[in-house]
């Protein structure tokens, strides 16, 4: 197959990438201090990348600016409830007790959920699953084939691992607006081996929260859209929690925040000023090996041309701002 260019041609991985070269959606940086490596995941697929299936990709930097790759970490293996040729969304790595456990939200379009979608889209089977390796360069293996983490009959994406104060392990995820209207953020407790949910979903909040008309209100009279994306919690440096998650602003893509009024996780939450705009979002915090706190997002929203771009991000003990 074609690929889009030599940034995505995952038969050939090669050297000296920078980020306007690589077609990325959602982005995720692991800095690895045992090698002094950036990992930067993304989705990768047939249509972009070559590939016979979707998965997950890595590329490699010392320096945030040069970058290696790429490398096939993930594919959707046959014979599990995902399709293989229908998508692999949103990859977070985090490391846990010695391994590196992969969250991805998988897809089987032709599996149908009972309802009628908003926005003339169709309800299916899409859903947040965990993976495991023992290395940051995979491959990643499933801890559950049968269906997703979060109940099956719920369109879920974007989950993300938290650590709570007692040591629980939730994954926080998004409950597509597609099923729901108004998109939520939920968390469920994990098991300790991330192998299964140990708890029913506990509600965060409702995309309409953002303080500003975020909508889609179509003119039919039909119930207004609000969308949640890429949600990912963080500890401040005066131990503030907060979640990053996206949304709209005008049809346009946002980089927002919100902070727990409590700083646990059942919150409630509220909605802080975006942190950017432009058509820009999915984005997560991480620190480099000097202690500099980094934004990574996309920009546009579409592929192949969305590409990652970086922020410099200061702790400003009640919240993280762009500098």
């Amino acid at each position: 197959m074609k690929v889009y260019n030599t940034a995505s041609d995952v038969a050939n991985p090669t050297a000296g990438h920078q980020l306007a070269d690589i077609p990325a959606h959602d982005p995720n940086v692991v800095a690895d201090p045992a090698s002094r490596t950036y990992y930067l995941y993304t989705g990768g697929g047939p249509r972009i990348h070559g590939m016979d299936r979707y998965g997950v990709l890595a590329y490699k930097s010392k320096d945030l600016i040069n970058w290696d790759g790429p490398y096939v970490v993930f594919t959707i293996p046959d014979g599990i409830w995902a399709n293989p040729q229908h998508g692999a969304w949103a990859p977070e790595v985090h490391a846990y007790q010695g391994r590196y456990y992969l969250f991805v939200t998988l897809h089987n379009n032709d599996r149908k959920l009972e309802g009628q979608g908003h926005g003339g889209y169709p309800l299916q089977w899409r859903g947040s699953v965990i993976a495991v390796s023992d290395s940051l360069e995979g491959p990643f293996e499933l801890l559950k084939q049968d269906g997703p983490v979060p109940p099956a009959e719920h369109m879920t994406l974007d989950g993300s691992l938290y650590v709570d104060e007692e040591g629980s392990l939730w994954m926080v995820y998004c409950h597509e607006w597609v099923q729901t209207g108004d998109g939520t953020i939920e968390a469920i407790r994990l098991t300790e081996d991330l192998t299964k949910r140990a708890s029913d979903p506990i509600h965060l909040m409702n995309g309409s929260e953002a303080p500003w008309d975020n909508g889609d209100h179509p003119t039919d009279g039909s119930t207004s859209m609000y969308v949640t994306d890429g949600c990912q919690l963080y500890r401040t440096k005066d131990n503030r929690l907060v979640m990053l998650w996206s949304t709209y602003e005008k049809g346009s893509y946002v980089q927002t925040i919100a902070r727990s009024v409590t700083d646990r996780l059942e919150g409630p939450w509220e909605q802080l000023e975006p942190l950017v705009f432009d058509d820009s979002g999915h984005g997560m915090l991480f620190q480099t090996f000097e202690g500099e706190w980094k934004l990574i997002l996309h920009s546009p929203f579409r592929m192949p041309d969305s590409r990652c771009k970086l922020y410099e991000v200061r702790d400003a003990g009640d919240s993280f701002v762009i500098n």
